[in-house]
């Protein structure tokens, strides 16, 4: 008689952890490899060789990111070109980690070269080397 209570207990611990543990490896199975963080864009800049991003890095600071056209085609593009439309949606900027290290990076920004947030850099200035040998993006906080 003893015997029964105490197997009607430990089914019913039973019942209740399994949908725990369900929980828990669905959880698990669904969690990405990537770590995104989102950076307000200040100002975009086309260059011929690719965008010159400033970015806010704290509440009086910026930063500047170069991102060339070439991490924006292949199989394998290291960015994406995001255009937005007008709302109360500002221009950012998400960068993916993958174990610490700089994966991918989105570019949302306004599909109107007329808001605020675009920007042109003179014909006759030259940043072409600024944009040589970049392999991932370092974001300044």
């Amino acid at each position: 008689m003893k015997k029964l209570p105490l197997f009607t207990l430990l089914g019913l611990v039973a019942l209740c952890t399994m949908p725990m543990a369900a929980q828990q490896k669905i959880a698990a199975e669904n969690e990405s490899e990537l770590y995104c963080t989102n950076i307000p864009i200040q100002k975009v800049y086309p260059y011929k060789k690719g965008y010159v991003v400033i970015y806010r890095s704290g509440a009086n600071h910026t930063g500047t990111a170069y991102i060339p056209f070439e991490w924006f085609r292949g199989d394998v593009a290291k960015a994406e070109l995001v255009r937005i439309g007008y709302g109360k949606t500002w221009p950012c900027m998400s960068v993916f980690y993958k174990e610490g290290a700089f994966h991918s990076v989105r570019l949302y920004v306004s599909r109107y070269n007329a808001h605020e947030t675009w920007g042109s850099i003179p014909s006759n200035v030259n940043i072409d080397d600024r944009f040589e040998g970049i392999e991932a993006l370092e974001i300044h906080y």
